[in-house]
């Protein structure tokens, strides 16, 4: 049986961009800064201090902003790693 893909840690590498790595131990880079340009509900992320306090939510489904259970704003794991995948690719194409 496959293991439920869960976040084991996140960090913001720079403004907008985070490193994750995943329990099944692949690590990536995501490049939120596209996503973080639109929309007023993302607009506190885009303060480089706000950015910075991600946390994993319990269990690793996804990560957020704001407080456990009132999250201002949240990622989900699967997302994260579709947008990690994707993001990968297009640079190894790139070179």
């Amino acid at each position: 049986m496959k293991e439920t893909l869960r976040i084991i840690s996140a960090e913001a590498v720079v403004p907008g961009v985070l490193k994750v790595v995943w329990n099944d131990r692949y690590e990536g880079v995501v490049d939120l800064r596209g996503i973080l340009r639109e929309g007023e509900i993302l607009s506190s992320l885009r303060d480089p201090v706000q950015f910075r306090k991600l946390r994993v939510a319990q269990y690793g489904h996804s990560i957020y902003w704001g407080e456990e259970g009132d999250e201002d704003v949240d990622f989900g794991c699967d997302r994260l790693r579709e947008l990690a995948e994707e993001q990968a690719e297009l640079i190894r194409r790139a070179s």
